[in-house]
């Protein structure tokens, strides 16, 4: 999309916010996973394994983060809507708007497919695969209208575990087509962390909202009150289902009546009892925000969430780029020290992204509005 950012462009402050918040939690995530020793990696039915006992501080440290690819993959396709919107309001044409998200897609699966799948050595499709791809689809579904792309959205979110369960055993062979849309691989050739559909059911949901949010006055009550009203029933049926311990579960049944144990969902791929608890949470968390906004002297436009969430792709990138560096001085050790170099990171990265936000903002047609 052919967007003007700079200080004037109508951003609402509470999704940079939140995108913000959750780019901090994945730098503490992938911090864990650069210099934990102990860092706990289970939440696959894939890695599953009946009566595992963990260590309380290590899980959570793992599952805080888990809000991060779901809301980060629901507020694209929030922001897509938005854009959009504001594209159209310039009078920029609807063939313009599409070429350019077909190929701002393209360009962020193609740095999984061929950035990070270089550098692990094999092909690995992780989160930016199943964004781009997510982005590139929204071009055409968008055009079926909110009502039909959000039952399609609650399809594929509900019904996704249903097609597992008759095509796919976990650990057995998966089809390249299966591996890349809805099952998740482990393999020594390609990994496929983020099968699609999952993920694009999440993005089709945020551009619903983003619809809606651009339809009507921004921070009305009555958006507010729904997005709400939506966190607190995917909570509620979060409990609900895990409470059963079938289908929802991805396999990966409560063994036991503990934090830990209700926690211990499936993310690869996202089972359904995952998708409401988080999507749930950052429903609620967004409406808070939201609030906030609305005191305007909360606002401080150079503020590190803020900053960080008005540049989360280039964040994402630059902050492997840092824990690369570090690590070829600093020792894996314990988790109180990943705590420690997640700081140090924020702090090195918080100049850098302020520099590329105005570079961004002072050259909007640049090659740096695919970033």
């Amino acid at each position: 999309m052919i967007i003007q950012f700079d200080k004037n462009s109508q951003r609402i402050a509470a999704i940079d916010w939140l995108r913000g918040f959750v780019m901090i939690l994945m730098a503490l995530d992938h911090a864990s996973w650069f210099f934990n020793t102990n860092r706990i990696f289970a939440d696959s039915v894939l890695l599953y394994q009946p009566g595992d006992l963990f260590a309380t501080d290590q899980f959570l440290t793992r599952w805080i983060t888990h809000i991060c690819a779901p809301t980060f993959v629901f507020l694209a396709g929030t922001s897509i809507a938005i854009s959009n919107f504001q594209c159209r309001q310039q009078g920029i044409s609807q063939s313009v708007i599409d070429r350019e998200l077909l190929i701002r897609g393209a360009f962020i699966a193609l740095l999984d497919i061929c950035v990070f799948s270089l550098i692990s050595g094999k092909i690995v499709l992780q989160v930016l695969y199943a964004i781009g791809i997510s982005m590139m689809l929204i071009v055409f579904l968008q055009r079926l209208g909110t009502h039909l792309v959000f039952f399609l959205a609650i399809l594929i979110l509900a019904g996704s575990e249903l097609l597992l369960i008759m095509m796919w055993e976990p650990g057995g062979n998966v089809p390249l087509w299966l591996a890349v849309t809805f099952a998740p691989v482990f393999g020594e050739t390609y990994t496929v962390l983020y099968p699609a559909l999952p993920w694009l059911g999440m993005m089709m949901l945020g551009w619903v909202f983003g619809e809606r949010l651009m339809s009507k006055q921004l921070g009305s009550w009555s958006t507010e009150h729904l997005l709400m009203v939506s966190g607190v029933a995917a909570l509620i049926l979060f409990v609900v289902i895990r409470s059963f311990n079938g289908y929802g579960n991805l396999f990966m049944v409560l063994e036991g009546n503990t934090l830990v144990q209700w926690l211990h969902i499936s993310k690869y791929p996202p089972s359904l009892a995952y998708t409401l608890l988080e999507l749930g949470l950052m429903a609620v968390i967004l409406v808070l925000l939201m609030r906030l906004e609305s005191f305007k002297e909360t606002i401080n436009s150079n503020g590190p969430v803020l900053v960080f969430g008005q540049t989360a792709l280039f964040f994402y990138l630059a902050h492997f780029c840092v824990l690369a560096v570090l690590r070829l001085v600093l020792e894996r050790s314990s988790l109180e020290q990943t705590y420690w170099i997640t700081l140090l990171v924020l702090v090195i990265l918080y100049p850098v992204c302020r520099i590329y936000r105005s570079l961004k903002w002072r050259y909007p047609q640049s090659l740096l509005r695919f970033l």
